[in-house]
């Protein structure tokens, strides 16, 4: 089992992103443009940028 040291590992921005994007698919398809389906749409994209940020080494 896993330690908790305060790091949160990559993978989970990566999951986050992915159902962020889910959210905004669902979300868009019910109520069309609104503010929400913008709003997750920016939460889905902070998200992998994140990802990929500490991804790619330095």
């Amino acid at each position: 089992m896993g330690s908790i040291d305060g790091e949160i590992p990559a993978v989970w921005f990566l999951i986050s992103s992915i159902g962020f994007v889910i959210l905004t698919f669902i979300q868009y398809r019910n109520t069309g443009k609104s503010f929400n389906t913008i709003f997750l749409c920016i939460m889905a994209i902070i998200f992998f940028v994140s990802y990929i940020i500490l991804v790619i080494p330095r």
